[in-house]
């Protein structure tokens, strides 16, 4: 069963595709986000076709935690995002941490042929480059998932 992950965020969602079995986690795309209900709305409808063209079985949710494991402030957002999720594409969505999995895509994302760092913020292009940076997030959640998983069986 292929799975979607998800890396929500306030302006940017990161989205990412399991191969059909389920067993690995890539990068897919960015989609903006806003806070409005409209934006919103064109967000998921965004997020359903992806599942849709994709054949996606399962989504995979970012859950946005401290370090002693209390909800952050953007789990406000996440919560009610989550349950529209499930009304709009009818699939179920699961939980997954994502302590740090912004911060880990930012340090060794392979972006194209090249590889970049915080050190590397100067660069021509970066802003645009930072942006895939989510979907990278997105695939690690995905990824911590599908090892679980692995665990469990």
């Amino acid at each position: 069963m292929r799975l979607l992950g998800i890396d929500y965020g306030i302006k940017r969602i990161g989205v990412a595709l399991s191969d059909e079995r389920g067993k690995f986690a890539f990068p897919h795309s960015v989609i903006q986000n806003c806070p409005t209900q409209k934006c919103a709305r064109l967000s998921l409808a965004q997020i359903k076709k992806i599942c849709e063209e994709n054949e996606v079985g399962k989504i995979i949710l970012g859950k946005s935690v401290d370090y002693h494991g209390y909800p952050n402030p953007v789990m406000k957002k996440i919560e009610p995002f989550k349950t529209l999720l499930e009304k709009e594409t009818g699939l179920a969505v699961e939980y997954e941490e994502e302590t740090l999995t912004t911060y880990e895509a930012k340090e060794v994302p392979v972006i194209g042929k090249e590889r970049y760092s915080l050190s590397n913020k100067k660069r021509k292009g970066w802003q645009g480059k930072m942006k895939k940076i989510d979907a990278s997030a997105a695939a690690i959640i995905l990824r911590s998932f599908i090892e679980k998983q692995k665990v469990v069986e």
